[in-house]
C-alpha cells in the first residue's frame, strides 16, 4: 500500500491560481514537491529543484498522481501502461509525478 500526505497542497494551489505543483523524485531517493509556473517545461521545473538537473537533464519519466495512486505506485503505473518518457519539450502538468535522469 501507498500512503501519500500532500495536505498543503491544496493551500499553495489556491494562493495563486496559475502554478502548478510537481512531485518530483530523483536518483538519489529524495521526493519534493515543488511549484512551477504554467508552461514550464521538464528541465526548468528540475532546475527548481538544483540547477544541476537542470544542466544535466536526459528525460523525464512521468505519471499522472491519480495514476500514480490508482495503480498503487511506480511499478503498477509501469504496468498498466501510465508511465512514460517525456522530453526536453514536455509541458509540466498539474500533479505530475516525475523522475528527472540527469548526467552533469
Amino acid at each position: 500500500d501507498i500512503s501519500v500526505n500532500f495536505g498543503f497542497m491544496p493551500r499553495v494551489t489556491n494562493a495563486d491560481p496559475n502554478a502548478r505543483i510537481v512531485r518530483a523524485q530523483h536518483t538519489m531517493e529524495i521526493t519534493q514537491a515543488v511549484m512551477t509556473s504554467v508552461a514550464t517545461t521538464a528541465p526548468e521545473a528540475a532546475g527548481v529543484i538544483h540547477t544541476d538537473f537542470q544542466k544535466g537533464f536526459i528525460r523525464a519519466e512521468v505519471v499522472a498522481y491519480d495514476d500514480f495512486i490508482a495503480y498503487k505506485g511506480e511499478a503498477g503505473a509501469k504496468e498498466a501502461g501510465k508511465w512514460r518518457l517525456e522530453g526536453k519539450d514536455y509541458s509540466v502538468a498539474d500533479g505530475d509525478v516525475i523522475h528527472f535522469r540527469f548526467n552533469v
